[in-house]
């Protein structure tokens, strides 16, 4: 299935359907009254959180979304049949968002979530309506009320406990590969994953749920490599976990590129709490893995992870650290987390 986290729809909202002006005839009657009905109401459109879905690739195929009218009233006090509703279905995590791209109108985060966007018009009122005292025989109905028609854009932002950062190849693929069932694109070139990816990983009998995006470089958000269109997908994320190549000989660089990337996406991004790991140890003799942890401690201020993806050392430590970060960024009781480093 292609992923897509941007898409473009226009909706519009049913009209009501017009009064009716209609009097009472019948045999020995001879003043019968007006008994004109009202018109029906106009479908709303509504966008809804679903199950199921983690991409908005349907929007590509189809952009447009109409409710139908409402039916205008008839005689004999009979009212038109009101409008059928339009319901947009989207995964969720979607954020709806007005025409300019940054007034946010929803942000639907969980299952079965609902918002109207557009309320159907309403029907107009028949001759039976205006009948008082001193109007016995009103010949006047209103026209149904119009619907509403705008453009809108539908974002994804995946939903995960943590995300995973990193330049090309700091090996964040096999992390999620190792970690989960997931089975994102490993290979030995920059850019080997192009779209978000999310893993199920395991810890001491808890689960929590990793986005790997695709990786920065300098210049990302001025739009070089892939650019930061991604990092969205990492906004919801309780803590980031920073993966640097153990096997690059500029590790405080690499390090301090990525910062400076998520400071320029958003200042609250860069204030996330944030676990550093050295990848690819298996890599490294003890002198050089011993100057390049002492070399990234330095530059990240904190405490920095041995890991491997591929051999698997040192991941069960960095996961019930992520697994604690998770526990602290939810509110979750100390005494309910499984282990505390």
């Amino acid at each position: 299935m292609k992923f897509l986290d941007l898409a473009k729809v226009y909706i519009r909202s049913g009209g009501g359907g017009a009064g009716c002006v209609s009097f009472r005839r019948e045999k020995f009657i001879e003043f019968g009254g007006p008994d004109g009905g009202d018109g029906g109401r106009g479908g709303s459109v509504w966008v809804e959180a679903v199950e199921g879905l983690n991409t908005l690739i349907d929007f590509r195929y189809q952009q447009h979304f109409f409710a139908t009218s409402g039916q205008p009233g008839m005689g004999s006090q009979m009212t038109g049949k009101d409008g059928t509703d339009k319901i947009i279905k989207v995964p969720v995590g979607t954020e709806i968002l007005d025409e300019d791209e940054e007034t946010v109108i929803a942000d639907l985060t969980e299952v079965g979530q609902r918002v109207q966007l557009a309320r159907g018009g309403n029907g107009g009122f028949g001759n039976l309506h205006f009948k008082s005292s001193t109007n016995r025989a009103p010949s006047r109905a209103n026209p149904g009320q119009e619907g509403v028609e705008r453009t809108i854009w539908l974002r994804l932002k995946l939903i995960a406990d943590a995300g995973l950062l990193g330049l090309p190849n700091a090996g964040k693929s096999t992390f999620l590969a190792a970690t989960s069932n997931a089975r994102p694109k490993i290979a030995d070139y920059p850019f080997t994953t192009l779209v978000p990816n999310l893993g199920v990983v395991g810890i001491d009998g808890k689960e929590i749920v990793v986005a790997d995006i695709p990786g920065l470089i300098a210049g990302a958000s001025e739009g070089r490599g892939l650019g930061d269109r991604f990092l969205g997908h990492v906004e919801r994320c309780a803590v980031l976990l920073h993966l640097v190549d153990g096997t690059s000989s500029t590790i405080s660089k690499d390090y301090k590129t990525i910062i400076g990337e998520l400071e320029a996406y958003a200042g609250e991004l860069a204030d996330k709490p944030r676990i550093t790991a050295l990848n690819k140890i298996d890599a490294l003799d003890k002198k050089t893995l011993s100057d390049r942890r002492r070399s990234l401690e330095k530059a990240s201020g904190g405490e920095v992870f041995l890991i491997s993806g591929v051999t698997g050392a040192g991941l069960p430590d960095v996961l019930r650290a992520l697994y604690a970060q998770i526990m602290q960024a939810r509110a979750v009781p100390e005494e309910d987390a499984p282990w505390q480093p």
